[in-house]
């Protein structure tokens, strides 16, 4: 998409941002405060540290919207004494207040139980669904291209308004792991100058039901088993499957899953979807129907399942850690939002396909997606539990210019956004929040409640008035009200039922399939073949077969080989739609902006090589980590060299690609008892490499990622079984020369060629 924004010059200038926002050490992310600390406990008083140079929280404006003028740090706690929630100083806070040294405790102690009161309190109950997420605050910038479908101010040309992006997996709680196969939120907060403005969509532009009244339904089956509280954050039960095989609806969403949009590589390289259809609204009163799109700058790529697996005990982490880090580095995430546009007919159909049904895309070889802005995200949140935690999203929040449609899946949204937030954030006034402040004047009239903060004035709060001079006064359009688009209702009788457009659950599925490569094939089959394996009962997985044998033959044989059961004969006539290039991952080339290049070094390595490559990949805008037998520095005589891994913390599923540079050498830990990934029995003698650092290298060249090495770090590929000639190994006499080799590989994400799909 990149290639025909109209504003080329938004892009640059976010571009020479980049560049200009360097985090510590040159780019290299994750020190935990702004300052570093001393190894004896601080004891001079000294007010609270500034935030780090990546760190912004939300605008300071009043509950109802006004511009306060204040700095941020003004809205934070401060002062330098540890005092009570009313201000009041404390000279301990280690001890309760007792009857003595060793008597009981007394029941004056305000602190204590300020204290202990606050704690039990601190958590609310979590979401229901996507409760466990990451976010971050940046700008978007209006391309003005959407002047012709929508009067929406914020997407004029050169616009830019505030945001605010929170990304999410679905079933688990938030305590589970990041890198699960599931379906993954994609919420942006815009605060516009008309208001605020959410787009609560996914990374998957289809969902699994048609109507809310099924939401429940599939959320109960996708949960943990009732009775055990497992399996925790994954699909791959039986409670799942019963469902989605016996709701065939679901069909269409269940194969992106199990695709490899299920496992993304990180929220940076994740593709987001509005899902539903809405309608823009011109300043003429024309309307159009739209679905929206986020095209992300560093393309589409995903995680291999070992590799998933493998993180989430790693780092259960890797997405939130991943997004941080990047943003703190300065490779601020970056996507497009575009429209794909149909005429706003009576039948709200385009090309055969409904538009209000909510499993169904529209290929975007039949419509374009039109690029009309630019996000970037550029700020970390400064408190987890403040912003991210109690962020509130509502598909009912929109501005002139933007109207829902008649998807009845989106409508039950409107009702249900609003009806979690009270549950979950204790009242009705969550719009006070600093977070979900608008930043317009607010004049709603609603009064009172739990957890107002807003100091309300005037006696009449309600209209008609004439005791507080008749305010507030009801817009008209000329005055940037928003007003409902009048959308004809044909006369119908009251029934329970779906259009018929809306059978069709296997024609889609199928073209999904068919636009897949045949390495992406593998893992789809590789995918329903794990899920449905875990599958406690035979029946399911009989069920689960019939679907795939309405979407593919082939599809259903594999898995079926692989469950050990017979393949049925399809129930559904085959269709023979067009691929859609456009659904497939592969194929392109990618920035290389935020990815993380390992390069593997020991005292005795080649280090001016390291020193030059570390600073070319700090110059490509990619991040550095040194991985060394030990920590500390090498070269400390000299330019030392700071080392942010060691052998024992360092796993391949860390890095896009691994650069081994000279003879790194082994660690003194490299055995069993100390580190169970150098095998027992190892023993720290001898001159070959350590065992840790060939399980990185072997474990990396079977996820396809890149790999170089150069002088005697060669070595190391051989131990690790690697040929030098295989695809993606480059070698040389020169690091930088390897380098510019291994980046371009980068570009393609994985090395492919490596993953030969089976004859």
């Amino acid at each position: 998409m990149s290639e025909k924004n109209p504003l080329k010059a938004v892009a640059d200038k976010a571009a020479d941002a980049l560049a200009a926002h360097r985090g510590p050490e040159g780019g290299v992310p994750g020190k935990p405060a702004s300052l570093s600390p001393p190894v004896e406990e601080p004891t001079e008083p000294r007010g609270p540290l500034p935030p780090k140079h990546d760190q912004s929280g939300p605008a300071t404006t009043s509950p109802t919207g006004q511009e306060t003028g204040a700095d941020q740090a003004d809205v934070a706690q401060g002062g330098s004494y540890l005092t009570t929630a009313q201000g009041a100083r404390l000279y301990d806070t280690d001890h309760s207040l007792k009857a003595g040294a060793r008597g009981p405790v007394l029941l004056q102690d305000h602190h204590l139980r300020e204290k202990i009161m606050h704690f039990d309190h601190e958590r609310i109950p979590e979401r229901v669904v996507h409760a466990r997420g990451a976010a971050a605050h940046g700008v978007f910038q209006g391309y003005g291209t959407a002047a012709g479908v929508t009067k929406a101010a914020f997407l004029a040309k050169g616009v830019e308004t505030p945001v605010f992006v929170r990304f999410s997996t679905v079933l688990g709680s938030r305590g589970s792991s990041d890198t699960v196969r599931d379906t993954r939120g994609f919420a942006t907060k815009f605060y516009t100058e008309e208001g605020v403005f959410d787009l609560v969509g996914n990374n998957i532009p289809v969902f699994f039901i048609q109507d809310a009244i099924k939401f429940p339904d599939v959320i109960h089956a996708g949960k943990p088993h009732p009775d055990r509280e497992i399996p925790q954050a994954q699909s791959a039960h039986d409670t799942f499957w019963d469902f989605v095989t016996l709701h065939t609806e679901a069909t269409h969403h269940t194969l992106w899953n199990m695709s490899d949009r299920g496992i993304p590589r990180s929220y940076r390289t994740m593709e987001g979807f509005g899902v539903h259809t809405f309608r823009l609204v011109d300043a003429e009163g024309g309307t159009t129907l739209v679905k929206f799109h986020w095209k992300p700058k560093l393309g589409v790529h995903s995680l291999v399942w070992e590799e998933a697996q493998l993180i989430n005990g790693m780092d259960p982490d890797f997405h939130r850690r991943d997004l941080a880090d990047a943003i703190e580095a300065g490779a601020f995430p970056q996507w497009e939002l575009g429209i794909q546009t149909f005429p706003d007919t009576d039948d709200q159909t385009f090309e055969g396909i409904d538009l209000l049904d909510p499993t169904k895309i529209v290929p975007e070889e039949l419509a374009p997606v039109q690029p009309i802005g630019l996000l970037t995200l550029n700020a970390n949140p400064s408190n987890y539990f403040a912003e991210t935690e109690q962020v509130a999203f509502h598909v009912g929040h929109l501005v002139p210019g933007i109207d829902v449609t008649d998807d009845p899946l989106l409508a039950g949204r409107l009702f249900s956004y609003l009806d979690t937030q009270i549950t979950r954030l204790g009242g009705p006034n969550f719009g006070q929040l600093p977070i979900n402040r608008t930043h317009a004047p607010v004049n709603d009239m609603l009064r009172d409640g739990m957890h107002q903060t807003a100091v309300h004035r005037g006696v009449a709060p309600y209209r008609p008035n004439s005791l507080d001079g008749g305010c507030p006064f009801q817009a008209g359009a000329d005055t940037g009200a928003y007003i409902e688009t009048p959308v004809r209702v044909p006369e119908a009788t009251k029934v329970r039922d779906a259009p018929a457009s809306f059978a069709d659950h296997f024609s889609q599925p199928r073209l999904f399939w068919l636009s897949m490569s045949p390495v992406e094939r593998e893992h789809i089959i590789a995918a329903y073949t794990f899920e449905l394996g875990k599958c406690y009962e035979q029946s399911i997985k009989e069920r689960a077969l019939r679907v795939l044998a309405s979407i593919d033959t082939e599809l259903c044989e594999q898995v079926a080989t692989g469950l050990g059961l017979p393949a049925p004969e399809p129930t559904e006539r085959l269709t023979s739609p067009e691929p859609s290039p456009a659904l497939s991952q592969l194929g392109r080339r990618w920035p290389v902006d935020g990815r993380i290049i390992g390069i593997v070094a020991g005292p005795a390595g080649d280090l001016d090589a390291v020193r030059t490559v570390r600073a070319a990949v700090l110059e490509a805008g990619m991040v550095p980590l040194v991985i060394a037998p030990a920590g500390g520095v090498l070269d400390a005589d000299g330019d030392p060299i700071t080392v942010q891994r060691t052998y024992a913390t360092a796993r391949s599923v860390e890095f896009d690609a691994l650069l081994v540079a000279g003879a790194p050498g082994r660690g003194a830990d490299a055995y069993g008892a100390r580190d169970a990934k150098a095998g027992t029995g190892m023993t720290t003698g001898g001159d070959g490499n350590d065992p840790r650092l060939v399980l990185m290298l072997a474990e990396a060249f079977r996820h396809g990622k890149a790999i170089g090495g150069w002088r005697e770090g060669t070595t190391a590929l051989d131990q690790a079984g690697i040929p030098a000639s295989a695809p993606g190994v480059v070698t040389g006499e020169h690091g930088s020369d390897v380098l510019e080799k291994v980046v371009e590989l980068v570009g393609a994400h994985r090395v492919w060629e490596r993953f030969p799909a089976a004859g």
